[in-house]
């Protein structure tokens, strides 16, 4: 890879304008690779190279992979219109970035979100054609029937869909919880198969996606975390 300057480096990986990262390295306030930098001209191979910026450390990212445990009352949206955005629980860095959700999940929904800055794995994963499975659990405001899991599992027909959608597992967890798995990633889908089924959902909760589950990442509510390429390998249908 060819060398960049220090001034661009900083810009790529979202610490503001090229004329703000100069400032900040003209005033001392970038390392590289431990060492402090003071020009801005100052030319660095990428590949493995370690940015600490205000004495926090930053490895170089050509890209950002993300996984982030969405509390509720967050939108995914980038221009948020009633409730913080997600963006808002990462730091500013990664707004540069252009960092954006992969898919959506409601405002009230929580769990796992994938984000990135890599427009072609944003729209792969995206895409209805990967079948990428995703794990929900979902509380119903009437009590689970087994009725309710057949007709989940056998098709639920809804307005503007031109067949049935399946859950590709529908199992009862409790009197009023139930875990579906699904592949299609339609608008709104488990909670309008719920009431095209003749339940509610009350809430919503995203546990997994591909092989990848969010207890594996321990991360908390609001918390975030990058993603290396073993936990990327698992996004990938089998």
């Amino acid at each position: 890879m060819s060398k960049l300057s220090l001034d661009r480096i900083l810009q790529s990986q979202g610490f503001g304008t090229r004329k703000y990262c100069r400032a900040l390295i003209e005033d001392g306030d970038v390392a590289v690779n431990g060492a402090t930098v003071d020009s801005y001209k100052a030319t660095f191979d990428t590949d493995g190279l370690v940015l600490t910026v205000f004495d926090e450390e930053w490895p170089y990212r050509e890209h950002v992979y993300i996984a982030l445990y969405k509390p509720a009352n967050f939108e995914c949206s980038r221009k948020p219109s009633h409730h913080p955005g997600v963006l808002t629980l990462l730091p500013e860095q990664f707004t540069w970035r252009e960092v954006q959700p992969v898919g959506r999940l409601d405002h009230d929904t929580t769990g796992m979100l994938l984000m990135s800055d890599d427009g072609p794995f944003i729209h792969a994963q995206s895409s209805p054609k990967r079948h990428v499975p995703k794990v929900y659990q979902a509380t119903t405001a009437e009590p689970v029937t087994a009725e309710l899991v057949a007709h989940m599992l056998a098709g639920v027909q809804l307005n503007d869909e031109p067949a049935p959608l399946k859950a590709v597992s529908c199992v009862q967890r409790g009197e009023h919880t139930l875990e579906i798995v699904l592949e299609q990633g339609k608008y709104h889908q488990v909670k309008r198969m719920l009431a095209a089924a003749g339940n509610h959902c009350s809430a919503l909760h995203r546990s997994q996606i591909g092989g990848l589950t969010l207890e594996s990442l321990g991360l908390e509510e609001g918390e975030w975390c990058f993603l290396d390429q073993a936990q990327l390998d698992l996004l990938v249908p089998a």
